[in-house]
């Protein structure tokens, strides 16, 4: 179970990386920073690097926005 929900939260981070509309964006990014929340309250990944991961896409995501 935990490889599976990992590898769907790679797998909607890559979508999230890949989109270029605003709005497919901001979804992507509330949908996924929810899975990543998820794995670090079940302990599957540490609550330090489900920060890094949110911090690192809200950056991607700020720079989309912008853009």
């Amino acid at each position: 179970i935990n490889k599976y929900q990992m590898k769907s939260t790679r797998t909607m981070i890559k979508r999230f990386k890949a989109a270029t509309d605003k709005k497919e964006v901001q979804e992507l990014f509330k949908k996924v920073s929810s899975m990543i929340d998820k794995l670090a309250k079940k302990g599957i990944i540490h609550k330090n690097n489900a920060g890094n991961k949110k911090s690192k896409l809200a950056k991607q995501l700020n720079l989309k926005v912008q853009a």
